[in-house]
């Protein structure tokens, strides 16, 4: 099997080429990504805890789910097929915004992404992929917001940047 490619992209979310994922990681370079935020009729997140066998941040928690856009998939498809595959259910997303961030890793690699954050609804229990997720929780808003602040080190660099962005767009929305 071929290592995935990502889309490398400019400061314009613009494409510019495609690159091994791995590569990109080591490298620091721009590229496109999602992350999804699945929400319950009760106002709790979803959360994932990723698998102990990830190349990066094993049993992290983090939001539900989130990759890379292949060549020619729009965020939309790319946030349903990766939350089919990690969670087990699809959902309609909505895209609230995006944005760039960087987050380094001990192991030598960078996240690097022009980050487009969706969010959906649901309120079953997931079906988790083991080979992805170790396991799952509903959290409230406040109560990640609160235990992010206690613990800072049980979650994901990426999340730690995401969640305050996706906070205050909620808040600032009130969706």
């Amino acid at each position: 099997m071929t290592e995935e490619q990502v889309i490398l992209v400019n400061q314009n979310d613009e494409q510019i080429g495609l690159m091994p994922k791995l590569q990109a990681h080591k490298e620091a370079l721009l590229h496109r990504a999602f992350s999804v935020f699945i929400l319950n009729d009760k106002n709790e997140v979803m959360l994932q805890q990723r698998a102990a066998d990830k190349y990066h941040s094993p049993l992290l928690w983090t939001n539900t789910c989130c990759s890379h856009q292949r060549n020619g998939e729009n965020n939309i498809s790319a946030g349903k097929r990766r939350l089919q595959e990690e969670m087990g259910f699809v959902v309609e997303l909505k895209e609230l915004f995006s944005f760039i961030y960087k987050a380094p890793f001990d192991n030598g690699l960078t996240e690097h992404e022009f980050d487009h954050v969706m969010v959906g609804y649901f309120n079953d229990d997931p079906a988790i992929n083991k080979e992805e997720v170790e396991s799952w929780k509903w959290m409230s808003i406040e109560a990640i917001k609160t235990d992010m602040q206690k613990q800072p080190e049980v979650y994901t660099e990426w999340f730690k940047i995401i969640f305050d962005k996706f906070y205050h767009h909620l808040e600032a929305q009130k969706i």
